[in-house]
C-alpha cells in the first residue's frame, strides 16, 4: 500500500480520494479474493472447492488435519497441502494450536457467501438476478447500496438498448431471440418493481437513493412497453412473408435454413449456379435513380440545412404606458363626460347607443363590454382609464326592447339608457 502514490500525480494524496478510502478501509476482505483468484484457472479453481468444502459443513465449522485429509483422498498430497498453505498465508484458514483445529476467518466467510449467491443464478441472466438481489438484500436490512443500484440501473438502460436495437433491424431472428431474452430476464425486471417499490415507501431514503429507485422504474416501465411492441412487430414482419408457391414455405424458412448451415456447405453453392452472375431483374431504374438521388443530394442537402437555434438576444424595449393605453376606452370616457354635461334636470338620460356606437361592430362590442365596469367597487384603487370610467355617476335602465340600426355592420342594439346616479 505505500506504493499507491506512484499511480498519482505529485500534487494529489491518495487519502483525498473518498473512493480510494472506501477501498482501502475494506482491504482486509479484499485481500481475501487476491488470494483465492491469485495464479492460474486451474489453481484458482481448486482453491475454490477446497475452500468451499471446508465451509460447507455448517454442523461441524472445525476440521482437524486428519479429517481435511480424508475429505480431500481425491487430491494429490503435494497439491492439497501447497492449497492449504496458500489459505493458511492468505488469512482464510486459521489453525487453533490449542485445539489443533482448523477454521475459516471472517473474511473466508464472507467471501463464499458472495460467491454462493453468484453461482446461485449461474444459467440464468447472471448479472441482472445478482444485483436485484443485492438490491433486495440491502433493503431487506436497512442498508441500501447505491452503488448496487447504480449497477441495476445501468443493466436495465443496457438490456433496453439492446431490445431497442432488435427492433431497429427490422430482422425477424434478433426481434425472436431478443423477445426470448425479454422472457427470460421478466422474472428479475419484477422482482425489482417490488424492491423499487418497497425502498420509495421508505421515509429514511436519502435523496440520492430515491432518485436512482425513481431512475430504475422508469427503466422498468420503458422495458414494459417494448413486450408489447416486439409482439406487433414480428405480426408486421410476418405479413411482409414470402409465400414459396403451395410448398408451405416461407422466405423466413429459407432463411432459418440457412442460417442453421455451416460455412462449407454454403460455399459449396457457388460452384453451380451460383457461380453465374445473378442479372437483378427485379430492380427497375426509377427506384434506382430515386435512391441514388437522395444518396448524392438528399443527404447533403440535410447535412447542409443549418437548425441551430438563433442566439438570445434582449427584447426591445418599450414604452409601457404607450403600450397599454386603451384608446377605444378613452374614447368612450371623453363621450360619457361630454353627454353628462348635457343632461337635463329631469334625469332622463340618454340611450346607450349614443355613446357606444362606433365605424364597426368589433369597436362597437368592446364599448358595450366597457358599460358593465360602471360602479364596479373593486376599481376604486385603480388609476387606469377603465377604471376611471367605472367610477362614473352612471346607472344602467332599461333594455327590455332591441332597437333595429341602419348600420353597416351593426344591426341590432339593446335600448338600454344611461340614467345619472344621483348617489354618486
Amino acid at each position: 500500500m505505500n506504493s499507491l502514490a506512484e499511480f498519482f500525480r505529485p500534487d494529489i494524496a491518495p487519502d483525498t480520494l473518498p473512493q480510494l478510502n472506501k477501498l482501502t478501509a475494506a482491504w482486509p476482505y479484499l485481500a481475501v479474493f487476491v488470494t483465492l483468484f491469485r495464479g492460474g484457472e486451474e489453481e484458482v479453481l481448486m482453491r475454490l472447492l477446497v475452500l468451499r468444502e471446508l465451509g460447507g459443513r455448517a454442523d461441524a465449522p472445525y476440521w482437524t488435519p486428519q479429517e481435511i485429509a480424508q475429505r480431500f483422498a481425491y487430491l494429490n498430497d503435494t497439491k492439497l497441502n501447497t492449497i492449504l498453505g496458500r489459505l493458511r498465508e492468505g488469512d482464510l484458514l486459521v489453525y487453533d494450536s490449542d485445539s489443533g483445529r482448523y477454521a475459516l476467518s471472517e473474511g473466508a466467510r464472507v467471501a463464499l457467501s458472495a460467491l454462493a449467491t453468484l453461482l446461485d443464478f449461474a444459467g440464468d441472466d447472471v448479472e441482472l438476478g445478482y444485483l436485484t438481489s443485492q438490491v433486495a438484500a440491502g433493503q431487506a436490512v436497512g442498508q441500501v447500496s447505491e452503488e448496487a443500484m447504480q449497477h441495476l440501473l445501468a443493466r436495465l438502460t443496457e438490456l433496453h438498448d439492446e431490445f431497442a436495437d432488435a427492433l431497429e433491424s427490422q430482422s425477424e431472428f434478433r426481434i425472436r431471440a431478443a423477445q426470448h431474452r425479454l422472457e427470460s430476464v421478466w422474472r428479475w425486471v419484477q422482482k425489482s418493481t417490488d424492491v423499487v417499490r418497497s425502498l420509495t415507501q421508505d421515509e429514511r431514503l436519502t435523496l440520492t437513493t430515491l432518485t436512482q429507485a425513481q431512475a430504475i422504474a422508469l427503466a422498468q416501465s420503458r422495458m414494459l412497453a417494448l413486450a408489447g411492441t416486439f409482439e406487433r412487430r414480428l405480426a408486421q414482419l410476418a405479413a411482409q412473408r414470402v409465400h414459396l408457391g403451395n410448398s408451405g414455405l416461407t422466405s423466413t424458412d429459407i432463411a432459418d435454413f440457412l442460417r442453421r448451415q455451416g460455412s462449407a456447405w454454403l460455399s459449396s453453392l457457388a460452384n453451380g449456379p451460383l457461380a453465374l452472375g445473378v442479372e437483378p431483374a427485379f430492380l427497375s431504374t426509377p427506384e434506382l435513380g430515386d435512391v441514388a438521388e437522395f444518396e448524392l443530394l438528399g443527404r447533403e442537402r440535410a447535412r447542409a440545412e443549418d437548425s441551430t437555434l438563433p442566439e438570445a438576444a434582449s427584447a426591445e424595449a418599450a414604452d409601457a404606458p404607450e403600450v397599454e393605453r386603451l384608446l377605444e376606452a378613452e374614447t368612450l370616457y371623453d363621450s360619457l363626460l361630454e353627454m353628462g354635461l348635457q343632461l337635463g334636470p329631469d334625469n332622463d338620460g340618454f340611450p346607450i347607443a349614443n355613446a357606444v356606437l362606433a365605424d364597426s361592430y368589433n369597436e362597437t362590442a368592446y364599448r358595450l363590454s366597457l358599460l358593465s365596469l360602471l360602479g364596479d367597487p373593486e376599481t376604486s384603487n385603480d388609476a387606469s382609464v377603465v377604471a376611471a370610467l367605472a367610477r362614473l355617476p352612471y346607472q344602467l335602465a332599461g333594455g327590455d326592447d332591441i332597437l333595429h340600426l341602419d348600420h353597416p355592420e351593426v344591426a341590432t342594439l339593446s335600448d338600454a339608457r344611461l340614467l345619472a346616479n344621483k348617489a354618486g
